[in-house]
């Protein structure tokens, strides 16, 4: 999904029904919080990935969102009273929502700034402006970001605001989504997943990383920015 989707509201029982679930029986007090998340038409055009490594991603985010609103639905019957840290049902589909949600959403932000054949970054941006201010030059920012990404294991490298800190900061977040530091707005994101690159790149990790790289969406990255910046001002008072 991308920062710009809106969250697309259902009726409960129509989304049990078209996933398969069973309705519910009796007059249990439910919670009623399913919700439901749409994909986002992505044009990808760059040719630093084949068509069917393009295919194949694209695909694979359907199947986050398709599991993401299977557990939503799931989460609105579950039996509360019964759970507990050791094992649960509601335990293990709070976990899996917040792995799903995760890997929808930051593959959405992935697709929405790459791909972009004429990428420039102009130096009275916002964007370039913050990079140069929290990582004292663009360049150390993009030697920071790339050992991140080098040092992901199947998950992405992202440049983060952390209203923690009031500044931009780069982050490495692994496949089990376990290393997200909380309170943080996503800016830049690129998927390391070895489904993402090895098709086309086999084991070589950096040359995707630059390709990718070249060729960022500084508009839809300005964007993001932009926004983090209203969060700074808010967190701020």
């Amino acid at each position: 999904m991308s920062d710009n989707d809106k969250k697309v509201t259902v009726d409960v029982g129509s989304i049990r029904e078209a996933l398969g679930l069973k309705p519910r029986k009796g007059k249990k007090k439910q919670l009623n919080e399913s919700y439901v998340i749409a994909p986002k038409n992505f044009v990808l055009k760059t040719e630093m990935l084949s068509e069917k490594n393009k295919a194949a991603n694209l695909k694979q985010l359907e199947q986050y969102i398709k599991a993401v609103n299977s557990v939503s639905a799931q989460l609105d019957s579950v039996d509360r009273l019964s759970a507990n840290s050791k094992h649960s049902e509601f335990r293990s589909l709070k976990i899996d929502e917040a792995y799903g949600l995760n890997a929808a959403f930051l593959n959405g932000m992935f697709f929405d700034n790459i791909s972009d054949l004429q990428s420039q970054l102009s130096m009275d941006s916002l964007a370039f402006m913050r990079l140069e201010r929290d990582f004292g030059t663009f360049d150390e920012w993009q030697q920071d970001f790339i050992a991140c990404a080098l040092s992901s294991r199947n998950g992405w490298a992202v440049t983060v605001f952390n209203a923690f800190l009031n500044r931009y900061v780069n982050i490495v977040i692994d496949s089990n989504a376990l290393h997200v530091p909380i309170n943080c707005y996503p800016i830049v994101v690129l998927h390391m997943s070895e489904s993402t690159y090895y098709r086309d790149y086999l084991d070589d990790k950096k040359t995707y990383v630059f390709a990718m790289m070249k060729e960022l969406n500084w508009d839809i990255i300005e964007g993001r920015f932009k926004k983090a910046e209203k969060i700074a001002k808010v967190m701020a008072g």
